[in-house]
Order: structure tokens, then C-alpha cells, then sequence
């Protein structure tokens, strides 16, 4: 039977006292982080596992690589500051989604919903939330796919369901908005207006090159069955004689 919200909060909350304040620098907050991670190294699993089935039963690169992190103290502790959230273990929990992070990168744009779809099977994975920046991008010109997962994790007294956010996007999104990243936030500083719209344009000319590798590859794939059809036509007229 799924555990409730209110369930969850309090599972991990038996490592901490109720309602406790956060202290970044404190083994509560230590055990917090190792069961993010935990729930990390679960999803992450299973996603390498489809990988590699992928690969060797279709002989596909359905997934590029995969990355992972645990969001920083000093961006929790802004992200609740912006949201007006209490400084509390349970509250953190409860509305702040993307501490577990988990992004996925794959060759084209098909394989994005390809992955989603698989996610969504996964045994014991709880689906919260999803968001497509691909269908309606961002105004900043942002594109992935976003989905808040429930991941359980097995302790040895009891078993915890955790939040981690999943992003899913192509070679050419990651490479866009990595570059976007560092020029508006790993700087602290505001990008002129005439920079914000040169990476929108940018963000358009990465989604007309997704578009043309799927048309690559789909050609590809025509050419590829053609040439089997011709094969095996080739051989049945040769054994009709």
C-alpha cells in the first residue's frame, strides 16, 4: 500500500527530531544527504540498466550518459529563502523536490519520450510531477524534460520513499544549457539583454539541429530497411529457381 506524503515526511523524519531546524554542518543533515544519495544511486541504476539492454538487445544508443548531484547547502538555503519556506528538516523534505538530481542524455529528440515512457514502468517508481520544456520551452529558450519521481530506498530497519527530479534531454539541449548556466548563475551577475536574446536565438538554432538529426536518422532507417528488403527479395527470387 503507497505511503501518503505525510507518511514520507515523517519515515525520514525518524532520524531527526520533528520540526527540527536545519544545520547545514550537522550529522542530522549528513543523514538527510546519504538518503538523497541513496535514492540517486537507485534511479541511476535501473537507468543503466536500460542502457545497456538498449545497446544489446536493439543495438541502439538509447542514453548517452548519465550525471547526478546532490543540490548544494547554499542553493537549498536560497531556494527556500526565495520561497519563504521555514528552515525545518520536514519542511525542506516537503517542498523542496530537486535535492536528488538525476539528468539523462540521449542522441536525439525521440529518445527523450523513449526514456520518459520507461520511467514511468519502472516497478515501485512513483511519478509526482512532469514538466516538457521541449513541447513549450522556456522564455530563456530552456529545454528538457523534467519529471519529480518517488524512488524508494530499502534501510535496514525500514524503508523511505525519496524525491528526485530526473532531466532528460538531447547532446545538443545539455550543451546549450550548461553554457546558459554558467553565463547567468555561476557568475552572480545579471546578462545584458542583448546576451539573453542571442541565447534564445542560440536555443532555436539547437532545436532546428535536433529536428535535422531525427530527419537524419530516420532516413538512415529508411535506407537501412530498403537495403534488407532488397537483400531478402534477392534471395527469395534466387530460390524460386
Amino acid at each position: 500500500m503507497p505511503m501518503t506524503k505525510t507518511k514520507e515526511i515523517e519515515k525520514i523524519n525518524n532520524f531527526l527530531v520533528n520540526n527540527e531546524k536545519i544545520e547545514f554542518n550537522s550529522k542530522n543533515y549528513e543523514k538527510i544527504e546519504f538518503i538523497y544519495g541513496i535514492a540517486i544511486k537507485e534511479i541511476k541504476h535501473k537507468l543503466e540498466i536500460l542502457k545497456e539492454e538498449y545497446k544489446m538487445f536493439y543495438d541502439y544508443d538509447l542514453i548517452d550518459h548519465i550525471s547526478e548531484r546532490i543540490k548544494s547547502k547554499e542553493s537549498i538555503s536560497k531556494k527556500m529563502t526565495k520561497k519563504g519556506i521555514d528552515f525545518t528538516y520536514s519542511k525542506m523534505i516537503e517542498n523542496i523536490n530537486d535535492i536528488a538530481g538525476v539528468r539523462v542524455i540521449c542522441p536525439l529528440k525521440k529518445d527523450i519520450y523513449t526514456i520518459r515512457k520507461l520511467i514511468t514502468n519502472l516497478p515501485g517508481i512513483k511519478i509526482l510531477k512532469e514538466k516538457d520544456y521541449i513541447t513549450n520551452p522556456k522564455k530563456s529558450g530552456y529545454s528538457s524534460y523534467h519529471m519529480i519521481l518517488e524512488v524508494p530506498v530499502t534501510l535496514s530497519k525500514n524503508s523511505v520513499y525519496v524525491k528526485v527530479e530526473v532531466q532528460i534531454r538531447t547532446m545538443a539541449m545539455d550543451f546549450w544549457a550548461s553554457l546558459e548556466h554558467k553565463m547567468k548563475y555561476k557568475n552572480n551577475k545579471d546578462v545584458s539583454k542583448n546576451v539573453s536574446k542571442e541565447l534564445v536565438q542560440c536555443a532555436k538554432i539547437v532545436n532546428k539541429l535536433d529536428n535535422k538529426m531525427l530527419l537524419l536518422n530516420s532516413w538512415k532507417n529508411k535506407i537501412r530497411i530498403n537495403h534488407i528488403f532488397r537483400k531478402n527479395l534477392i534471395y527469395d527470387l534466387f530460390y524460386e529457381f
